[in-house]
């Protein structure tokens, strides 16, 4: 079957990682990640460690994963990433009606070239908003499996790949509300980081009831950097250093997630991974070009509470989060 593109600019080689800088550019890569620190700060007031872990997903290359009550500002966090990014923003509604070819796109038979085209569906965009994730259904949320790994599509046999960067930024409601479906162990994993905004406090909430911040601060935010120059900022941030004992520091964090008392399914490799990746990132927000194990610690929660899933239900991810606490006063930290 042959099989035609509708939209052109997907034609290109935007699938494959560029190639690490020789001589990689730092101070530029802190810039762009202390820039967008301060452009998420403008729109979401008294939110420090989402901001933050916003920024280390956007710098590692990851996915971010916001859970929280409806009304705190998820959307608009999402929003204010892309605007900041200079990136273009697809936004999916999360439904039980939607479908997998409602996120990929869809192969239409066209009468005139007489052979079928493929139409691009929103994830082929620069950042993904899917709001509301885990109101759509299982099946669902596998179309996100692939574009989340491998940057790419695939339909009818053929493959798309998918512009770079790429980020998906999914939220979801708390699982104790109505018309939720928990996300999935692979979907989940697919993660880098995963975080939570919370209610502001007095102060922030009445200045937001005085049109400060929120979505008004974001119909006035102005981008701090270009695609090409995000992306160059996570090109660099893979080449902080990391010394192999804060390595196996990591690591040794994520393997006692799998023996931990009352955890189902610990974290897995791909967890290892993201951990060290955010630490990085973590470095680049904090000025410097190694990783220290003040890093990983930063991080440990936000990379990996999603990651573990607990025997009992709706407080996993809450009790997850213990977990973690735990495994980190309990592991020795290397000595610098």
């Amino acid at each position: 079957m042959n099989i035609a593109i509708k939209s052109t600019w997907i034609e290109g080689n935007h699938g494959h990682d560029a190639a690490l800088p020789e001589a990689p550019d730092f101070d530029a890569a802190m810039a762009v990640g202390q820039a967008i620190v301060g452009n998420l700060g403008q729109v979401l007031l008294d939110a420090r460690e989402a901001i933050t872990a916003a920024a280390i997903a956007a710098l590692a290359g990851g996915h971010l994963l916001i859970e929280d009550v409806p009304g705190v500002g998820k959307t608009v966090l999402a929003r204010a990433i892309a605007t900041s990014l200079g990136a273009e923003l697809s936004r999916v509604q999360g439904h039980p009606d939607l479908l997998p070819s409602d996120i990929t796109g869809i192969s239409v038979y066209s009468p005139e070239g007489g052979q079928w085209e493929f139409h691009p569906g929103p994830v082929f965009a620069h950042v993904v908003l899917f709001d509301e994730l885990n109101r759509t259904p299982p099946r669902t949320q596998s179309a996100l499996l692939e574009t989340m790994e491998e940057h790419q599509v695939s339909v009818d046999g053929k493959s798309w790949s998918l512009p770079r960067p790429h980020m998906v930024i999914g939220t979801q409601n708390p699982y104790s509300q109505r018309g939720t479906f928990p996300l999935v162990e692979g979907q989940l994993d697919r993660f880098a980081v995963a975080t939570s905004i919370g209610y502001p406090d007095a102060a922030s909430e009445a200045r937001m009831a005085l049109h400060e911040g929120g979505k008004y601060a974001l119909n006035s935010l102005q981008s701090v950097c270009k695609p090409e120059t995000w992306r160059e900022a996570q090109q660099v941030t893979k080449l902080v250093d990391v010394s192999p004992p804060v390595a196996h520091y990591a690591v040794e964090i994520c393997r006692a997630s799998r023996v931990a008392p009352g955890v189902r399914l610990g974290t897995s490799p791909r967890a290892v991974i993201w951990l060290i990746r955010s630490a990085q990132a973590h470095a680049i927000l904090s000025l410097r070009t190694y990783v220290t194990p003040s890093d990983v610690k930063a991080v440990a929660v936000g990379c990996l509470a999603h990651r573990i899933l607990m025997d009992d239900g709706e407080e996993s991810i809450r009790q997850a989060a213990h977990v973690v606490q735990g495994i980190l006063e309990a592991t020795p930290t290397p000595r610098p």
